[in-house]
């Protein structure tokens, strides 16, 4: 039974990275870009329910609000920081989304201050499965997870937009060519992207109940390593590569031996992944035109 909660336990937490890693790879799929600003659009999802918990105290409400305020933010970055350099270097593009996500933290850290803030989300108690015993945060981010995944597959595997986005990520130029909007499709594919941050910062902050500035850091760098390890531009990968990164950090934190070297054992397997298999698990070798 301990060995089926830890496994429950990693995929929770997985399906978390897997959240932000989606941003990662479908902003990388069609824009070619890294957005490293990424993970501090979930710290201002996670100020967003602090902020409107305080004010209405309702959980839902402060989601919604969340996920508005940081699609707002992610297309209002894409417009301002990534849009006029569309056709730069991808070292100028790399430097702008770095400096982007300094901008981001440090403005936070003047209105709100370097110290955790405290939100009073909804009290989770546990579940009973005859000698199974989970936490109720396993269960609803679980469920959670695995229909915001469903519905983005299916999205993009049956929606008209959805297979724009496909057309963008193969050829910009052919899609461009066949009457696709690509600049409406890299800030649709931004706004989604940090739509998701925000219900990765909800389950994180239901978690923990803090916020901080740097709430978003190091998840979002295991996100980014997530999605490489499950191959870069990839959906699906993107989900297996989080996933795998939960459960890896279940398991090593059940032994006291190795908890410490939880972070250490996560980037070596990406070490090891991307010798063996460079694209990642489920990446698809480009062949890059000359």
């Amino acid at each position: 039974m301990e060995f089926i909660e830890t496994l429950l336990n990693g995929l929770s937490a997985g399906g978390t990275y897997a959240m932000i890693a989606l941003g990662y790879t479908m902003v990388y799929g069609i824009a070619k870009m890294l957005n490293f600003a990424h993970g501090d659009v979930i710290m201002v999802g996670g100020y967003t329910l602090f902020i409107t918990m305080g004010m209405m105290g309702n959980p839902i409400l402060a989601l919604i609000l969340a996920v508005v305020c940081c699609t707002v933010l992610g297309v209002t970055i894409e417009k301002v920081a990534y849009k006029p350099l569309r056709g730069a270097s991808p070292l100028a593009v790399l430097i702008t989304a770095i400096g982007m996500s300094y901008l981001l933290q440090s403005l936070a850290q003047i209105i709100f201050g370097s110290a955790n803030k405290s939100v009073d989300l909804m009290e989770l108690g546990n579940i009973s499965l005859g000698a199974l015993q989970l936490s109720t945060y396993t269960v609803i981010t679980l469920v959670a997870s695995g229909v915001i995944m469903a519905a983005l597959s299916l999205f993009v595997k049956y929606t008209r937009t959805g297979r724009a986005m496909i057309a963008v990520s193969e050829d910009r130029d052919a899609a461009q060519l066949m009457g696709i909007n690509v600049n409406r499709i890299i800030t649709l594919t931004f706004a989604i992207g940090s739509g998701l941050a925000a219900f990765a910062g909800f389950f994180m902050t239901l978690k923990t109940y803090n916020v901080s500035t740097t709430m978003g850091a190091m998840p979002g760098i295991k996100a980014f390593t997530a999605a490489v390890i499950g191959g870069i531009g990839s959906i699906p990968g993107a989900m297996v590569g989080g996933l795998l990164m939960g459960v890896v950090e279940a398991f090593s934190q059940t032994s006291p031996a190795i908890a410490p070297y939880t972070d250490a054992i996560e980037f070596a397997i990406l070490i090891v992944i991307l010798l063996v298999r460079p694209s990642g698990i489920l990446g698809k070798k480009r062949r890059e035109k000359v």
